[in-house]
């Protein structure tokens, strides 16, 4: 009995760890920007970020300014929006367009840059002329 009992429960600890180790995708959570932008220097590494674009960089194309999607909820004019400067590659996004990036933090002579390694675009929101 104790033999039964004991492959039963070698049979369980095997199925959970093969159900575990394959059925599941390890996808880090994603950042929002009010979650990195007061200390980006404590980020190192890739990392996962979630915001609205909200600006163009006037000098440079690449770069593009985004908010945190909390910021959406703001309806005075006077809110003051925390942005993130993200250098991307490929499509620039539009004003409005939520999206995840993932890349990392360097530092430029002005500051904390969040270099995009990758983009996707999860939706639109309409910023009402806020960009």
């Amino acid at each position: 009995m104790k033999t039964i009992i004991r492959n039963l429960f070698f049979l369980v600890a095997v199925l959970s760890f093969l159900g575990l180790s394959t059925g599941c995708k390890n996808e880090a959570s994603a950042f929002g920007v009010n979650d990195v932008v007061s200390d980006p220097g404590a980020f190192s590494g890739s990392l996962t970020l979630v915001g609205i674009v909200n600006a163009y960089s006037q000098s440079d194309p690449t770069i593009v300014a985004v908010m945190d999607k909390k910021e959406l909820t703001c309806n005075t004019p006077n809110c003051e929006k925390v942005l993130l400067p993200v250098k991307i590659t490929g499509a620039r996004p539009a004003i409005g367009d939520e999206v995840r990036i993932s890349g990392s933090f360097t530092t430029e002579s002005w500051g904390k840059l969040f270099n995009a390694s990758k983009m996707e675009v999860l939706g639109t929101h309409n910023l009402g002329g806020q960009g």
